[in-house]
């Protein structure tokens, strides 16, 4: 065996839970928490020797949460309202999407965003487009 092996062999225990797809909800709520502790260490340091582990166990929970708890479909309205709400805006406070009529008829389901109004949109909030999407 060459050296290499023999130290992963050596310290397999403590490695595999940090490899392995988690096959239940505490062994996914577990490597959500070892990512998070991984995460504390390499910060944003792209060049962190943890680096490629945390890349890794985020794309294990990726995968888990996206055979366990696929995103329902939102209309690009929902999304509006649910930013309007978080950000405290009222109907009146986004002209440059339009009036407060037609910010109501968005929302109502009356009328759908236009181009003009998604870009607006995902200028003022900072968000890819295919969000207000519907």
């Amino acid at each position: 065996m060459t050296s290499l092996v023999q130290q992963a062999a050596a310290h397999w225990r403590f490695v595999a839970p940090l490899l392995n797809a988690p096959e239940s909800e505490e062994d996914y709520d577990a490597l959500v928490e070892a990512l998070d502790e991984v995460l504390a260490l390499t910060g944003d340091d792209e060049e962190h020797p943890l680096a490629s582990l945390a890349s890794h166990m985020g794309d294990l929970i990726e995968e888990y949460d996206n055979a366990h708890r696929p995103m329902p479909e939102v209309r690009g309205a929902d999304m509006l309202r649910h930013l309007m709400q978080w950000h405290g805006l009222d109907q009146s406070s986004l002209p440059e999407v339009g009036t407060q009529s037609v910010i109501s008829e968005i929302l109502s389901g009356k009328r759908h965003l236009n181009v003009r109004q998604i870009k607006a949109l995902t200028q003022h909030f900072g968000l890819p487009a295919d969000l207000f999407l519907d």
